[in-house]
């Protein structure tokens, strides 16, 4: 039986496509602001995304606030918007192509069991931390196909991992992305060890989700936090083993409290409910996030 895979398709003018992928699980704030309109200023189209595939902290009050926050703030976008988790059968296909070439395994690892292996290693001279904290040590990277079957049939859960050595070997040159930032960056996604893309209970990631759907809706110019700049390394390993367009990138700056802490949602006097009860004005929010105009 054949299996018919996603179209990934690019912008076909000189159109820039950039995107603001906010996930619903509390409300907007200051910071957010400043991502939606900077995602806006940058580009000649703005799509809305949900990136809503955590579904045991996604509620359809924050996605409604989401949306009436940018209306107010004065921000546009184009329709649909597309919400992560009623496109599954993208992830899978994707999932499937990745399969397909053996890059991927299923590892059973519980927190704990990972947490006890790094600890027994900890005598290594180098510290083998990546962007996410201790790398996976490889544990389940060697069962036995029959000992896989046999654990996947008692029911046990298992996340699926990328193997990153053996997704390496079919990378033939030097991979880069251009971040309008940064400049011309190489990726080293190995710093990500064997990244895990998908779960039972949740069948993709963040990496190959926010991946596929940058591919799938044109998107030409990626703009993020400097926070997530990490992931693009991921994230422009994958556009290679999946035959996927290379958008350009811009990771802003993150804006901070009076403390320099970086915004979370925590903060609730920031949100953009809050400013706006407080009796602020979009134009007076747009300053404060230092973008004057959406």
């Amino acid at each position: 039986m054949l299996i018919e895979t996603p179209c990934y398709c690019h912008a076909m003018s000189d159109e820039t496509v950039t995107r603001f992928a906010p996930s619903p699980t509390g409300l907007l704030h200051l910071g957010h602001a400043f991502s939606a309109l900077f995602a806006a200023r940058n580009g000649d189209r703005l799509l809305l995304r949900m990136e809503d595939i955590d579904g045991g902290r996604c509620r359809a009050e924050f996605e409604d606030a989401i949306h009436e926050d940018l209306n107010w703030l004065g921000l546009e976008w184009e329709q649909p918007v597309r919400r992560q988790s009623e496109h599954m059968d993208d992830y899978s296909a994707a999932l499937g192509q990745l399969d397909g070439i053996g890059l991927l395994y299923p590892c059973f690892c519980t927190r704990k069991e990972i947490a006890t292996e790094i600890a027994a290693a900890a005598h290594a001279p180098h510290p083998n931390d990546g962007p996410d904290g201790p790398l996976y040590p490889g544990i389940c990277q060697n069962l036995s196909a029959d000992e896989r079957t046999q654990r996947k049939d008692n029911g046990e859960a298992f996340a699926l991992r990328l193997n990153m050595k053996k997704a390496l070997t079919q990378i033939t040159a030097p991979l880069h992305w251009h971040d309008r930032e940064a400049g011309k960056t190489t990726a080293t996604p190995e710093i990500f060890g064997d990244v895990v893309l998908a779960r039972k209970d949740t069948p993709t990631s963040y990496h190959l989700a926010v991946t596929v759907d940058d591919a799938l809706q044109g998107v030409t110019l990626v703009t993020r936090g400097l926070d997530l700049m990490p992931s693009s390394h991921v994230h422009r390993l994958l556009q290679e083993l999946l035959g996927l367009p290379t958008p350009k990138y811009h990771h802003h700056r993150l804006l901070t409290s009076d403390a320099g802490q970086r915004l979370a949602k925590r903060d609730k006097s920031l949100t953009l409910r809050a400013l706006r009860q407080a009796g602020k004005s979009p134009d007076e929010v747009r300053k404060m996030a230092g973008i004057d105009s959406p």
